[in-house]
């Protein structure tokens, strides 16, 4: 069992960290049951051959966020972030089987908001089923961070991430710059119940699927940030335990 500051020294050095059996097999099993149990006609719903995805998934299923913030997860956030922070983001993925999805190296640039303003730092304004996203100032970035969250044991045959590490490091750059670093890229083998913590900054990403497992994950983003200019994040929620004084 690694400690806290061991995971801690991860993230900042490496930009993320893995830590398994955060979840029991029940835990994520009722995840799993209340989501199929879920009406998924809605627009926040994305359904294809190669991917379903729910956006918003937090407020589309509020029932879920009471069984993902347990006391064990909530406990690993605040020892390795400290306080004041909050959800600004959470997706559920699910790659299915024999899925020929995949999505090439990159960074997570851009953040969700609930309008477009023009305000100095923001720029690259998209705009996607109804969701503003924008690249904020690269100091919101490299203060933010990810948790994703296995509902499957994942590795590289059902699509698991592949990162650069100390990627983050260095800034907003393309991934052609990589370059011979690729040489050092870290495939994310994660079990079931297990969670991925990781910079915003970080390098990755992930392969088809090569068998007939799923790979379903939970992915939330977390910030301490108040945006510029009337700026609001376009999905905003306190947890159960608050994550400090946000």
């Amino acid at each position: 069992m690694q400690t806290d500051d061991f995971y801690k020294e991860q993230i900042a050095k490496e930009g993320f960290a893995i830590i398994n059996d955060v979840f029991s097999a029940e835990e994520t099993d009722t995840v799993l049951r209340i989501i199929e149990e879920t009406d998924t006609s809605g627009p926040a719903f994305r359904k294809t051959g190669d991917l379903f995805a729910i956006r918003q998934f937090l407020k589309e299923i509020p029932t879920a966020g009471h069984l993902i913030f347990t006391e064990r997860l909530t406990t690993i956030i605040t020892q390795l972030f400290g306080g004041g922070y909050f959800v600004v983001k959470s997706i559920y993925f699910d790659k299915p089987a024999q899925s020929n999805w995949f999505v090439a190296y990159h960074q997570d640039l851009t953040i969700s908001v609930d309008r477009k303003v023009d305000v100095d730092g923001f720029e690259r304004w998209t705009v996607k089923q109804n969701q503003f996203a924008v690249q904020p100032p690269v100091g919101i970035l490299e203060d933010n961070f990810t948790i994703r969250i296995h509902l499957d044991d994942t590795d590289e045959d059902n699509g698991a991430l592949r990162v650069i590490p100390g990627s983050h490091l260095k800034g907003i750059y393309r991934p052609e710059m990589i370059g011979r670093e690729e040489e050092n890229e870290t495939i994310c083998r994660i079990c079931k119940g297990g969670i991925m913590v990781m910079k915003p900054l970080l390098m990755h990403s992930s392969g088809r699927t090569m068998n007939d497992n799923k790979r379903r994950v939970v992915h939330i983003e977390f910030s301490r940030q108040v945006l510029a200019g009337g700026l609001q994040w376009a999905e905003y929620l306190k947890t159960n335990l608050t994550l400090g004084s946000a």
